[in-house]
């Protein structure tokens, strides 16, 4: 014999379960995107898992499986890409925030490694105020900040520490 009992909080548990705000409006698996300007491939965004909340007053779009981004130039030859294990996306402000084993390599081989950088699409610049790590052929160079233009190809590093050899 089996009895059942409910209480009035059973459905409070139920509903704070499913609110809205908790379980996705949009999921998105296996996404593969390419912007385009003018006819021309601008970049490729690739991701596991794309996910969006009806009621988040922010407007975000949550990466939680990690991106991979290819960045293009006007001849459709790729200059750069980026990964990270998470990411948002902040609609309004056409602002991606990357984190998570956050890695950037530009044409040259030069790679940029960090925990958070921000991508402003408005600007097309790339910029963390954390710790950072760029590794080129010949140097590591550490610092506490860095600022970049979206392909990596041109890049500032605040507070810098490490050791560089110059060749001439």
């Amino acid at each position: 014999m089996l009895f059942f009992s409910c209480k009035k909080n059973d459905l409070e548990i139920v509903y704070a379960l499913t609110f809205k705000d908790t379980i996705p409006a949009m999921s998105i698996w296996d996404l593969q995107t390419i912007y385009t300007d003018s006819g021309r491939i601008k970049l490729q965004i690739q991701a596991p898992l794309v996910e969006r909340y009806s009621e988040d007053v922010n407007k975000k779009i949550y990466f939680t499986q990690g991106i991979l981004v290819h960045f293009y130039n006007k001849h459709g030859k790729e200059e750069s890409y980026m990964s990270s294990k998470y990411a948002i996306y902040h609609e309004e402000d056409n602002l991606w925030e990357a984190s998570d084993s956050v890695v950037v390599v530009n044409s040259e081989g030069e790679i940029l490694n960090t925990e958070l950088l921000f991508w402003d699409e408005k600007t097309e610049k790339i910029y963390s105020s954390k710790f950072v790590k760029i590794t080129t052929m010949n140097d590591v160079i550490h610092g506490e900040g860095f600022e970049a233009d979206q392909t990596f190809s041109t890049w500032n590093i605040k507070k810098m520490t490490g050791t560089i050899y110059h060749t001439n």
